[in-house]
């Protein structure tokens, strides 16, 4: 039989990605640009919730595929035990509602937003690697988080809508994943880099963006790519120019730069904030975009972040 693009034959308990949880297992069995469909395996006795999303206009569907399901928001005079064949949606949520298996439950759920990332192996991989990359130099601990408060703070001064903050804010925390593989040594080097230990550090955006693609969050590899590119050319690693950048890389330049600058490293103290701004302001327009320097002077003068 002949491929069709677009068309995904399955057979009987394949799935893209499993993971198993307290409660039971999540297998996602299909995924679109705005949909997730998944099988949800969950224990006799387990507690599950549905909550409101007051960020998108989010519809859960669940149809019972196994086992028995009773609402705990509801009173039992109101509803019996939901069994296989029932199903229960939600569509603009008021308040959290409470659901508990009374056996071994089976349910298929589709989304009509991702969610399987958030639990995702790949995705907490991927932060251990973050993880490990801050103990092999303690004077970035923490900066990936810090980067993610500012960009943040940026991205939304700049009207991102809730997917490119989504992306923006994973990529600020994993921006530095591509250092997993840099020397101790060169990371630790209390004095100026040789050209060549330069090459090597330089290499990170790059190592970054592999490390990401093919996972749940391969959208934001090309931002964690550029983030090092600078709007007159001078960046790395390809020397892009303006508008060859991506506007969520040039907010991160611009807020990895800050946090450098006023964070410890082992060749030098840290720079004070009002200092570190004045530097940025001069670069404005040169190596920074103009505008994003001016919203990240605007969030801190505001106590933003």
């Amino acid at each position: 039989m002949e491929n069709i693009p677009g068309l995904h034959l399955k057979k009987k308990k394949s799935c893209i990605e499993k993971v198993q949880q307290k409660s039971g297992a999540l297998s996602l069995l299909a995924s679109g640009e705005d949909v997730e469909v998944l099988i949800q395996e969950i224990k006799k006795d387990a507690i599950f919730f549905i909550e409101p999303d007051t960020t998108s206009n989010l519809t859960e569907f669940y149809y019972i595929l196994e086992g028995l399901v009773i609402c705990q928001t509801l009173t039992n005079s109101e509803m019996n035990p939901m069994e296989a064949g029932d199903y229960f949606y939600a569509h603009n949520l008021s308040a959290p509602v409470s659901f508990k298996t009374l056996s071994k439950t089976k349910i298929l759920y589709v989304s009509s937003k991702p969610v399987f990332k958030y639990i995702s192996n790949e995705i907490k991989e991927l932060k251990n690697m973050m993880q490990e990359v801050e103990k092999k130099d303690e004077y970035t601990h923490s900066h990936g988080k810090r980067v993610r408060d500012l960009s943040f703070a940026i991205g939304n001064k700049a009207g991102l809508n809730q997917d490119e903050m989504e992306n923006l804010t994973w990529a600020a925390l994993l921006h530095d994943i591509g250092k997993i593989d840099i020397p101790d040594d060169i990371l630790k080097k209390p004095s100026r880099l040789t050209k060549e230990e330069f090459k090597i550090i330089k290499r990170h955006p790059v190592k970054g963006a592999e490390l990401v693609r093919d996972t749940f969050l391969e959208q934001i590899s090309s931002i964690i790519e550029q983030h090092h590119e600078r709007i007159d050319g001078s960046g790395y690693p390809y020397g892009l120019k303006g508008d060859e950048i991506l506007l969520e890389a040039k907010i991160l330049g611009v807020a990895d730069s800050f946090d450098a600058m006023t964070s410890k490293r082992p060749y030098r103290e840290a720079i004070e904030i009002k200092k570190a701004l004045d530097e940025l302001k001069k670069l404005a327009g040169v190596a920074y975009d103009k505008e994003i320097v001016k919203l990240l002077v605007e969030c801190i003068e505001k106590g933003l972040v």
